[in-house]
């Protein structure tokens, strides 16, 4: 498996305090092309409903990003459909997957 790097270690420990703090089954966090990252938790409204990748890609979009480095998602599968919209807008961004437990799970370089 491969090891991450001190940068992607950071969206690691930014994916699961937003997981502990939504009190959800997942956290996600990115980092955009200037180096800026942007976390988030799961949304459950009867109205919205997002994962919580696809919240922060949002978060980071609205805040103003053009692109990603790289996301992590916390307790989640490569298959969730935030990683369909994080690679609409930067193809090769690479996206970490860990169980809920922090474990390691997938590393897809773009």
């Amino acid at each position: 498996m491969t090891e991450l790097d001190a940068e992607d270690n950071k969206l690691v420990v930014l994916a699961r305090g937003a997981m502990a703090r939504s009190e959800s089954d997942q956290g996600a966090a990115v980092r955009d092309t200037d180096g800026r990252t942007y976390a988030a938790g799961v949304v459950a409204l009867s109205s919205l409903r997002l994962s919580a990748l696809q919240a922060a890609v949002a978060a980071a979009l609205s805040s103003g990003a053009e692109g990603f480095e790289a996301a992590v998602l916390f307790g989640g599968s490569a298959d969730d459909d935030g990683v369909t919209a994080l690679r609409e807008v930067s193809a090769g961004a690479r996206v970490v997957v860990t169980g809920r437990d922090g474990t390691l799970l997938e590393v897809h370089d773009g």
